[in-house]
């Protein structure tokens, strides 16, 4: 299993920044490799990617959601196993430290040449620092879910 964290401080309300990641439909217009995310329901999804020319599809359950502190998810099925969390902290009125941490399971001899020598880590910095952009050029969220999961039995 690869893991990746990664932090990005944003000029934006916690508020604003929770209810953008809850967008997850949104997450090609700032996520480098993620071709499509579709929302099933309010606690599934089904991703395309396509990273190093390797197209993986999944699906991915929504494990836990607390307004304005975290989201976390899980794969479900489909070609990779794949799971992440983010959090929210509040630095003030109009800053928001926003923590991703990504679990995933490299295939292949690509993709476990690229986690090794950092490729994942740098794909994810480069996609905050996109979410950073994004959100604060927009100056609001595109929409919001602010509903409440929690599921300590599915794990992240």
């Amino acid at each position: 299993m690869s893991t990746v964290t990664e932090s990005v401080d944003v000029q934006v309300p916690i508020r604003t920044a929770y209810d953008q990641w809850t967008q997850f439909e949104s997450f090609p217009q700032f996520m480098d490799g993620v071709e499509s995310i579709t929302q099933i329901d309010a606690t599934h999804t089904r991703w395309v990617t396509k990273v190093a020319g390797v197209t993986r599809e999944f699906d991915a359950e929504i494990t836990e959601q607390h307004p304005d502190e975290r989201v976390a998810w899980k794969s479900t099925g489909g070609d990779t196993k794949h799971a992440g969390v983010v959090t929210f902290h509040r630095l003030s009125d109009d800053e928001t430290r926003v923590t991703i941490q990504l679990d995933w399971e490299p295939q292949g001899l690509v993709e476990k040449a690229g986690s090794a020598v950092g490729v994942d880590s740098h794909q994810v910095k480069a996609d905050a620092k996109r979410f950073k952009e994004f959100i604060e050029n927009r100056g609001i969220e595109t929409g919001a879910w602010r509903g409440d999961v929690d599921r300590p039995d599915a794990g992240v």
